[in-house]
């Protein structure tokens, strides 16, 4: 059976605007069809991967890694560091983490329990000064949530954002100096209050000092993630510095799920056993009937109705409710909590949410990575976690970026 997609979700999937998929309905390039059951215009899943697989080999030069030795030891300050996704992928590319400020004790439990050396600093952002590492860190890095801003004027200035975790995050950055600093948020943050947060948050670094590298979104697919989660990278550059920053280059090949959960190029075992969360069993029976790489669309018209309640009228694809993920496919983006009602991620084989190593591994996690905490809490972190091989490329671009600042700052 046939899966759709939105438009919006479409637009998501293969990163072009809805103006460029309105277009190429038009010249018969994409062409949305009217879905059957709400006569609601949207593309089918099929057609969209085949012109995505087109993409992929336009876009995408072949290059076999970002990797780059760094020529000094970089220090890096890490705010926000949740159960250390980041922060192991920019250790994994050489970087140093000097400090790492967290608010979630289970989370700050983890990042003790794998990582004895490092400083944690537990608690709430505002309560810390960071002085002690003023001109002594390379790179502050941080996962802000996104948060609105009151606006007190035209230009959003630093202290208008009183309040925010945003405000934290550009006051260290001020407090610290560092020659490069990275914010990392969801791609949502693109469009939130239609754009005017980010608007401010630029504006704020730019008072602060830094200027803005045009934001990128980072899709995890192209960066040994088999998984489509994506992240807005936001990277600021320090005035005095005159140094362009280049974004990771994406690589061409794509792992699926199977490569997460298997032996393979991905990891060395198959993934380890581990308790997981279980579905109810009203929903076991539903998920039963559910194809791999199906969705509620393949369930029985009356089941269907049934499972979907009032959703069941208000048209769009929805591809993400009682979905059961193919092992040939990256996984859909994990949500912190994988029981919930309309973002199942179903085992391919067996009608289970993936165990908690199961989702360590599809967001790039070592095995040996503890998670603290119980069950759901253990989900929650690495459901929010920046998936490590992501951070590792970004943390690649870093070095890269840092070994020719120093190179040029040398005396000569």
């Amino acid at each position: 059976m046939d899966e759709y997609m939105t438009l919006s979700e479409t637009s998501e999937y293969i990163g072009k605007s809805k103006e460029t998929l309105r277009r190429w309905d038009k010249e018969g390039k994409l062409i949305a069809v009217r879905e059957p059951m709400s006569n609601y215009r949207v593309y089918r899943k099929s057609d969209v991967d085949t012109l995505f697989a087109d993409f992929l080999d336009d876009n995408i030069q072949e290059i076999t890694s970002n990797y780059i030795e760094p020529h000094n030891e970089y220090n890096v300050l890490e705010l926000f560091a949740g159960a250390g996704g980041l922060a192991v992928g920019m250790e994994k590319a050489g970087l140093k983490c000097v400090a790492l400020n967290e608010i979630d004790k289970w989370a700050c439990n983890t990042l003790r329990t794998n990582r004895p050396n490092w400083n944690i600093l537990e608690g709430d952002i505002k309560s810390f000064s960071f002085v002690e590492y003023t001109n002594k860190v390379d790179v502050v890095t941080g996962g802000f949530p996104c948060q609105a801003f009151s606006y007190a004027g035209k230009k959003l200035g630093l202290s208008d954002a009183r309040g925010t975790l945003f405000y934290e995050f550009a006051r260290v950055v001020k407090e610290v100096n560092p020659p490069i600093c990275i914010g990392e948020n969801v791609r949502g943050l693109l469009s939130h209050e239609n754009g005017k947060t980010l608007q401010g948050m630029i504006s704020i670094l730019d008072e602060i000092g830094y200027n803005v590298v045009p934001v990128q979104v980072l899709k995890a697919i192209n960066f040994n993630v088999p998984q489509k989660r994506e992240r807005l990278i936001l990277v600021g550059i320090r005035k005095d510095i005159d140094l362009k920053f280049d974004y990771p280059k994406p690589y061409k090949k794509i792992y699926n799920l199977k490569d997460a959960l298997k032996k393979g190029e991905l990891f060395d075992c198959d993934v380890p056993k581990s308790g997981g969360s279980k579905y109810p069993q009203s929903k076991i029976d539903v998920l039963d009937l559910v194809p791999q790489k199906g969705y509620w669309r393949d369930l029985p018209l009356d089941i269907q109705k049934e499972f979907m309640g009032g959703s069941f009228h208000l048209g769009g694809g929805k591809t993400g409710i009682a979905r059961r993920i193919g092992w040939d496919e990256p996984c859909l983006t994990l949500t912190c909590s994988p029981a919930q009602k309309q973002t199942e991620r179903c085992h391919p084989e067996e009608t289970r949410p993936f165990t908690v190593r199961e989702y360590a591994r599809i967001q790039t996690f070592p095995d040996d990575w503890k998670f603290e905490g119980s069950i759901a809490q253990q989900y929650k972190q690495i459901g929010n976690a920046v998936p490590v091989n992501l951070g590792k490329e970004v943390g690649y671009s870093i070095v890269k970026f840092l070994n020719k600042y120093y190179n040029l700052s040398k005396p000569k």
